[in-house]
């Protein structure tokens, strides 16, 4: 089975510490319609990993926000954006 890069998902990395999910919601609806944003917490500490994922409603907007996002510097770090790669789930009824 091979990845395969997302349509409208995508990938975030190098973000601040202190951004959560709903701030990047609100960064990126600016460039359509935002259906998921999550920042990855560490689970012990409940600390941001320093990456995310966000899910536009339509390709084109995800699209447009990598083209015109990907190295903007949010709160002092250059953040890096790339589709996210969907991994197949296993059939596992053989």
């Amino acid at each position: 089975m091979s990845e395969v890069k997302s349509q409208n998902k995508l990938f975030i990395a190098n973000l601040p510490w202190a951004l959560r999910g709903k701030d990047l919601q609100e960064i990126f609806s600016e460039y359509g319609e935002v259906s998921y944003a999550k920042v990855i917490l560490d689970r012990e500490t409940r600390k941001s990993k320093g990456f995310g994922f966000i899910e536009f409603v339509n390709p084109e907007d995800a699209a447009k926000a990598v083209e015109e996002m990907n190295e903007a510097e949010i709160d002092g770090r250059s953040i890096k954006l790339d589709f996210a790669v969907e991994k197949p789930r296993e059939n596992n009824n053989d």
